[in-house]
């Protein structure tokens, strides 16, 4: 099934779009990928959530450096019997979230099959967020969040703990995400538009390169957040 239920818009629902980045949420069934992505894209969280079957998606519009960039992010069922529908979906994705329950160690040990087959599917300059979800459940941890630095830094991959039911720290990790996706794409225009058009003769007769300087963010700098631990329920 795919359907598009669109986000709240940032103040820039009638804004021209200027980007559209495809983003994909992957990882074990019931660590709450559904949840995050309605967390961000709606700022809800239900209590009586079921599995996504097959590959849906949301949308929330937003503004980057006075870019009006609109996220489609796509919500991919986690169980076996749709790994080969999903798989499909990776190509033509600028960024991925993969996510894993803290309070379920086998979630997590999971995590590098999903890594595996998102960079034999998507592009390889794809940007990578891991997400502990139900960050509100310290008390039930079951993977210890250096595992998870580790494994990131091993990976090359962004890190971050949150909760959806909270709501603490999913904005920033999406926003990480489009952020280091609109850097990508803005490297990859400067580098398209260095070209002799560009560039002057100057007084003895050599070519004076004008261009723009490239910050490059390497994905092995994680940023990890305080996480605030609360009692309360499984999100």
């Amino acid at each position: 099934m795919n359907r598009e239920m669109n986000g709240y818009e940032d103040g820039v629902k009638e804004m021209r779009i200027d980007y559209v980045y495809k983003v994909v949420v992957i990882g074990d069934s019931a660590v709450g990928k559904s949840q995050l992505l309605a967390r961000f894209s709606k700022n809800e969280f239900s209590f009586d959530s079921k599995s996504t079957i097959g590959v849906e998606f949301q949308t929330r519009t937003t503004t980057i450096k006075s870019k009006v960039i609109k996220a489609q992010i796509w919500d991919t069922a986690g169980q076996e019997r749709y790994r080969a529908v999903t798989s499909a979906y990776y190509r033509g994705a600028l960024g991925a979230v993969v996510v894993y329950d803290i309070t379920k160690r086998q979630t997590f040990d999971h995590v590098v099959r999903w890594v595996d087959e998102l960079r034999a599917h998507a592009d390889s300059s794809i940007v990578i967020m891991l997400i502990g979800n139900k960050a509100d459940l310290e008390d039930k941890r079951a993977v210890p969040t250096e595992d998870a630095v580790e494994f990131a830094q091993d990976q090359g991959l962004f890190f971050s703990e949150a909760s959806a039911l909270s709501g603490d720290n999913v904005e920033s990790a999406f926003f990480r995400v489009l952020e280091e996706i609109y850097s990508n794409m803005a490297s990859k225009k400067a580098l398209d538009c260095d070209s002799p058009r560009g560039n002057q003769m100057n007084g003895n007769g050599s070519v004076t390169l004008q261009g723009s300087k490239i910050d490059v963010i390497a994905g092995s700098d994680l940023e990890i957040s305080e996480m605030k631990k609360l009692s309360s329920c499984s999100c």
